[in-house]
């Protein structure tokens, strides 16, 4: 379509930079409370699981505590026994001493006397085994207290290193986090300000028609710019408006720098009034079919496909609320909106 001479050029709007700027900053804390989310699940369970190594180890230290105590007062009774059999075995000797004396005369009181002695050794012998044996487990047991003791010792050093890192895991996450939000920041001004050129450009080659406007972030063409009265099949006016669309989207992707991902969306809308004839069965597949015909145009025009989507919304998000001929003419539509892949 030829440029219009002499018309009014409106100015540029910046409110949809504003409002992409917006939705940006919305995933991005997302993304960040997400990040964050899965590091304390993994932190927590790691902790839960060095939490129940120690409450095992601390119940082996009080079993083997318990034993030790045991231990020890046997050995306490044990002591009990050798000191009364001690003293036993100093009287026993004392009076083998003064049988031995009577031991001349072979009298039977003193072999008597000698066999009872013997006992109390025997006894005696038996007591310090029993006592040795109980030493023995008391030094085992303290000797596996002590390496308990090593083992708690190096899970504490462990969990303080293991916290280290996480508060270094935190750190790096939140100066990560401050990065990406100055690097989306970034391309997200950069993609508005090649949204607002884009549509300035395309006002400057549509001219300023009451049919063909700037809602919001989006370029809004109606319906019967681009098409008859309940068809999906481009008018020749219809194609004179994209001949112009597509030379703007082709100088768009030369101008876009490739680390930017966006894409331009088609968008196609339709009135309230129930479809009864002719071949779509819905106000859905109508405005997927106008939608599809206008990037499949675009396409033919050298316009890269990957930088194209087709939705079709049917009439379920009309722009005016009203039910006669002029709101049911804004809301038969098309709409392009540059926004991020």
């Amino acid at each position: 379509m030829a440029l219009g001479r002499g018309r009014r050029i409106e100015g540029v709007n910046y409110w949809p930079g504003f409002v992409d700027a917006l939705s940006t900053m919305l995933l991005v804390i997302i993304f960040l409370l997400s990040v964050f989310m899965l590091s304390q699940f993994f932190l927590s369970r790691e902790v839960t699981g060095k939490d129940t190594v120690l409450a095992r180890l601390n119940r082996q230290i009080e079993e083997l505590t318990s034993l030790l105590a045991m231990e020890r007062s046997q050995k306490n009774v044990d002591e009990g026994k050798i000191s009364v059999l001690s003293a036993t075995l100093d009287n026993t000797q004392k009076d083998q001493q003064r049988l031995r004396s009577a031991a001349e005369s072979g009298g039977a009181g003193a072999a008597a006397a000698a066999d009872k002695a013997n006992s109390a050794l025997d006894a005696l012998d038996s007591e310090k085994q029993v006592t040795s044996r109980a030493l023995a487990q008391i030094d085992i047991l303290n000797q596996q207290i002590n390496a308990l003791r090593k083992q708690l010792a190096a899970i504490e050093d462990a969990l303080a290193a293991s916290e280290t890192s996480d508060r270094e895991s935190q750190a790096k996450i939140a100066d990560l986090g401050q990065r990406l939000n100055v690097a989306l920041a970034q391309k997200v001004q950069e993609l508005a300000r090649y949204r607002s050129d884009f549509f300035g450009r395309l006002r400057q080659i549509l001219g300023s028609r009451p049919d063909i406007r700037v809602v919001g972030d989006r370029f809004v063409f109606e319906s019967s710019v681009l098409f008859e009265s309940g068809k999906a099949d481009l008018s020749g006016a219809g194609r004179q408006s994209l001949d112009s669309l597509a030379s703007a989207v082709l100088d768009l992707e030369r101008e876009i720098p490739p680390d930017i991902p966006w894409i331009l969306r088609i968008d196609g809308h339709t009135d309230a009034r129930a479809i009864t004839a002719g071949p779509f069965k819905s106000n859905w597949e109508l405005s997927s079919a106008r939608a599809i015909e206008v990037v499949q145009y675009l396409v033919s025009k050298g316009v890269d496909p990957h930088f194209l989507a087709a939705a079709g919304f049917g009439e379920f998000q009309p722009i005016d609320s009203g039910t006669d001929e002029e709101a049911l003419a804004r809301n038969r539509r098309i709409e392009l909106k540059l926004t991020e892949r």
